[in-house]
């Protein structure tokens, strides 16, 4: 997939990471029923792996659907494994060059000017700045695109309906967003309360379009 490109048609990727491995999935699917076109499973959560397996084959293939959270070698070769078509790492290390080995495109996890250089050296296709409340926020984002102003950041923690509009309008090529979108849902919680929030994220990145 070309993971770039997708990441500027779409501008939101959700993070699905739950307790209730069946809730999990219901989540994915209703967020791609309203239209969310890349959803991230995290490893971190119950069973992600089965989650992402049996993601993938009520989907089917053209639906993107990513792993978060690779921190290992094998996490890499679980997901690839599982039907994920490309991976979300925190941070750089080995999950991003397993990831790229396996063919899986990945959104690596920066913080500061020198991890973006070492993630290109690693071969990472999409920067998820992360924590990017923490980082400095919309304002950091703008700062980084004056050294960067090609690479394709998406700021990732503490992403709420305004601040992913902030995001966009300095800069970012797209935003990741858990907890403000997914909700409860992953843990057994409202696909009516879920689908109202997707609907509203998705206008909201909608408004944000350059």
């Amino acid at each position: 997939m070309d993971l770039r490109a997708t990441l500027a048609a779409h501008r939101l990727v959700a993070i699905v990471r739950g307790d209730d491995a069946d809730a999990a999935l219901r989540t994915v699917l209703t967020l791609a029923e309203e239209g969310v076109e890349l959803i991230e499973v995290s490893l971190t959560g119950k069973d992600a792996l089965l989650v992402i397996e049996r993601a993938r084959a009520a989907l089917g293939p053209g639906q993107p659907l990513g792993a978060g959270t690779v921190l290992t070698a094998d996490d890499a070769v679980a997901a690839h494994r599982a039907g994920a078509d490309f991976a979300v790492t925190p941070g750089l290390g080995e999950g991003v060059v397993a990831a790229r080995e396996q063919g899986m495109p990945v959104l690596a996890g920066v913080m500061t000017p020198t991890d973006v250089i070492t993630a290109r050296t690693l071969g990472a296709t999409a920067l998820k700045i992360f924590p990017a409340a923490q980082a400095g926020g919309p304002a950091y984002v703008k700062a980084l695109r004056g050294p960067f102003p090609h690479e394709t950041l998406v700021p990732v923690g503490g992403v709420d309906e305004a601040a992913a509009r902030a995001h966009l309008a300095a800069g970012a090529t797209a935003v990741g967003v858990g907890s403000p979108l997914v909700g409860d849902a992953a843990d057994g919680g409202s696909l009516d309360a879920l689908r109202a929030r997707a609907r509203a994220f998705r206008a909201a990145v909608g408004e944000a379009r350059p």
